[in-house]
């Protein structure tokens, strides 16, 4: 595979700037989507499900736009810094599918999700603690009630906190390529929909699938209570330290029930 030399500054900017509007684009065209879907073309059949009855506070998705951009710019650097550490050997990104049996396709697969849930989960109480709160953190929860275009909006300390984590992991563990568009395609649409605001999840579900995937009845409730419910993808490290809501259970089930109205406000 012939490529140019990316350490060059103009195919730096290139790369950077290629990354950039990769990202951008599948933001605004996942959390487009969902917000058109959910909140434009077919508001009444989700109507139930939604969680908060409050609307969005003036300016909010402008705000989220804005920090979420800025986040953009910081994950195409990282980005354009792997693609760089890749090219001069220095990753374990490998090309050929086969190199480590096609097991270890979905097998890394499981374990880079696992490893960035532990890291995150861990990181994401840190950053609770008030005095790292207001300077990290807090951006985020501007949106006490979340949108489809929250999924990106953070303060850039930590847009670089999530940035930096993967690329040191590509350095120690192989990875094929495709595993980190697939792993990058979930992580989008996973925090699209846990910032969603509507429970899309079915009933029936809540006793399994709903119970250890995170949706968006148990993220909003960490938007509200703050010291609940601290994963990224699934629910295991909320189950194992006890720092999962009470109320989520009784909110995903009165929402997915279709009876008795019952909003995040409740809790």
């Amino acid at each position: 595979m012939n490529l140019p030399d990316f350490t060059s500054f103009y195919w730096l900017i290139m790369l950077m700037i290629i990354f950039f509007v990769v990202i951008t684009g599948r933001y605004f065209l996942i959390a487009g989507l969902f917000y058109f879907i959910f909140y434009v073309w077919f508001p009444e059949k989700w109507k139930q499900r939604k969680i908060s009855q409050k609307e969005y506070k003036k300016g909010q998705l402008k705000k989220e736009i804005k920090w979420s951009m800025i986040s953009a710019v910081i994950f195409s650097i990282t980005g354009a810094l792997t693609v760089i550490l890749w090219q001069k050997g220095h990753t374990k990104i490998y090309i050929e599918p086969d190199a480590y049996g096609w097991w270890y396709l979905p097998a890394s697969l499981i374990i880079f999700m696992f490893l960035q849930e532990t890291y995150y989960y861990w990181i994401h109480r840190w950053m609770h603690i008030p005095s790292v709160f207001k300077l990290i953190h807090k951006v985020h929860h501007d949106s006490m009630i979340a949108s489809p275009f929250t999924a990106f909006s953070f303060h850039p300390l930590e847009a670089t906190l999530q940035a930096i984590f993967l690329p040191a992991l590509f350095l120690i563990l192989p990875v094929h390529y495709y595993v980190i568009i697939v792993l990058l395609i979930i992580m989008s649409f996973s925090s699209v929909i846990n910032h969603l605001g509507i429970e899309v999840y079915p009933q029936k579900s809540q006793k399994n699938f709903a119970k250890w995937v995170i949706g968006a009845s148990h993220h909003s409730l960490h938007h509200k209570q703050f010291k609940y419910n601290y994963g990224l993808y699934f629910t295991f490290w909320d189950i194992i330290n006890k720092t999962e809501s009470p109320g989520f259970n009784p909110l995903f089930k009165k929402l997915t029930q279709n009876k008795d109205k019952i909003t995040v406000e409740n809790f």
